[in-house]
């Protein structure tokens, strides 16, 4: 993955305004999943080429120190070669001089290559730099987003148990109060009385049976007064009180 889409990617995934797109959603809770797989997936992708960007940038950075080594060891042997060749001009050695007068611009030249190689490698170091200054950046503000997806995925879900579970109280509640308990034993209740009723009803007719049976005994009794009169009316007798 090069530098520029890890960039492109870490800078669009940090864009991404999470609650427009949980308001769109049909599920809010996949959509969270998916984002959180993202997350993950784009967060270990990244991780990986910035890693290699860093292994790259430190292969860089030691060219570049062995590079100002260099530069420092070609510039002692330089002056080396050269105080050499001084006192072997002084002692009037001419031809010994100028060997190690050209040792020591070989030298030089070796100095001069190895700073040129240094300077120009220096530019690309700091760009490279940066570049991994901003990944690791980007990547702490994944991180820090992808923890904000996941605590959000699950206070989501623990919401919405808690609204199932409500919803199931709720439903329990309606389905008591359709069937109404209190209704169903005052119906039992009218049925008892009913009852009670027609108890009432049988022993008010059996008492009235009796009194009739009663009031039938005092008819005869009656009757048989008044015949016994007549009887005694046609006896010439007296009819006694």
């Amino acid at each position: 993955m090069a530098k520029q889409s890890i960039l492109g990617r870490i800078s669009q995934l940090m864009r991404a305004n999470i609650h427009a797109l949980l308001d769109q959603a049909e599920d809010p809770e996949l959509m969270l999943d998916q984002l959180v797989r993202d997350y993950t997936n784009s967060i270990a992708e990244a991780e990986s080429a910035v890693a290699q960007t860093i292994g790259n940038l430190r292969l860089m950075e030691q060219d570049h120190a062995e590079d100002v080594a260099a530069a420092t060891d070609w510039g002692r042997k330089a002056l080396a070669a050269s105080t050499k060749a001084d006192e072997l001009r002084a002692a009037g050695d001419t031809a010994d001089a100028d060997k190690f007068d050209k040792l020591a611009k070989i030298a030089l030249g070796k100095q001069l290559a190895a700073e040129n190689e240094a300077k120009s490698a220096e530019p690309t170091i700091a760009s490279q730099n940066e570049v991994v200054a901003k990944l690791k950046d980007g990547l702490d503000g994944m991180r820090s987003r992808l923890g904000e997806l996941t605590a959000k995925r699950n206070e989501l879900v623990a919401r919405s148990k808690t609204a199932a579970a409500q919803s199931q109280v709720h439903d329990a509640i309606k389905s008591i109060d359709v069937l109404d308990p209190t209704s169903e034993i005052g119906r039992f209740e009218e049925k008892v009385r009913r009852e009670e009723a027609k108890v009432l009803g049988q022993q008010e007719l059996a008492a009235s049976s009796l009194d009739a049976q009663f009031e039938s005994l005092e008819d005869l009794d009656k009757q048989v007064e008044i015949e016994a009169r007549l009887a005694a009316l046609k006896s010439g007798g007296a009819i006694g009180a």
